[in-house]
């Protein structure tokens, strides 16, 4: 409980619970709003705790099974606080601008990242150095303007089993393309959007810098959790299965050891011409 307050106290502080201007407000966000005040929405926190334990938990159960993650946010102000975050627990990540098809058309998207990252190792084991100075300038800044926008997602094979968003309105191409392909949705849900859209959503505010920051960092918390609990899992089996083998190789030895005593202590020794003889052995 005290863990709570403190909590509490920590979003009141980085104003997450400053919503938008009462003519803005999304009526399905009604549940989540404390009350009004100035004109402006003031979202209750009892509900964003709620919503930012429950999908903490979500995550880090994802994270656990070692599934990707993927964090989304373009938004000028989020996209510094969410790359890092993501770049902590090596999660994919867009903060630039979504390309259309970034999920739905993956494999195309796959083939741009290969392109992009075959350029730069051309750039860097010298393979360019026989081509003109201006062919040269032309890959580099292709290279750069690819890396912008592909460079979070370039250690990504597949599609995410999961997506963070900060503001689903700014970010509604990114929520329809995981709607349909059925990845499951997190997001920062401000008073003027539709809470309904995704799977897990935290009602916060979605525009203050430090609002941002307290609610991605508590989530990559989570996910840090998860990814150590797996780790842990994997030692401990690698050690089980060491200690198994070592096991199976003794009781080997043991069986071994026992049917050569079932003979009697005989052994068999070759006489000259090829023929063997049986004989006990010394004590």
């Amino acid at each position: 409980m005290e863990e709570n307050k403190s909590l509490h106290q920590q979003l009141l502080e980085a104003g997450v619970h400053f919503g938008h201007l009462r003519k803005k407000w999304n009526p399905k966000m009604l549940p989540y709003i404390f009350a009004e005040k100035n004109g402006i929405h003031i979202i209750d926190l009892n509900k964003t705790i709620e919503g930012l334990e429950e999908s903490a938990a979500a995550l880090k159960s994802i994270a656990k099974s070692g599934k990707k993650i993927m964090f989304v946010a373009t938004k000028k102000q989020a996209k510094e606080i969410v790359a890092e975050a993501a770049a902590k627990v090596n999660m994919p990540f867009v903060t630039e601008r979504w390309l259309g098809g970034m999920l739905t058309n993956f494999q195309t998207i796959r083939k741009s990242v290969k392109k992009m990252q075959s350029i730069e190792k051309m750039l860097g084991d010298g393979t360019l150095d026989s081509v003109t100075k201006k062919e040269r300038l032309t890959l580099s800044r292709s290279k750069e303007k690819m890396e912008k926008v592909l460079g979070g997602i370039s250690n990504m094979p597949r599609a995410p089993h999961a997506i963070f968003m900060v503001d689903i309105s700014h970010e509604h191409i990114a929520l329809a393309e995981a709607k349909r392909l059925g990845i499951t949705t997190f997001a920062m849900v401000d008073t003027n959007s539709d809470p309904t859209k995704v799977d897990f959503a935290i009602p916060s505010n979605d525009d203050a810098t430090k609002s941002i920051a307290i609610i991605t960092n508590y989530l990559t918390a989570a996910i840090m959790e998860g990814l150590q609990e797996r780790s842990e899992v994997k030692e401990d089996d690698t050690e089980e299965a060491s200690e198994n083998a070592h096991n199976i190789n003794i009781n080997e030895e043991d069986d071994a050891k026992g049917k050569g005593e079932g003979r009697g202590g005989r052994v068999k020794t070759r006489q000259p011409g090829g023929r063997t003889r049986t004989a006990a052995k010394k004590p």
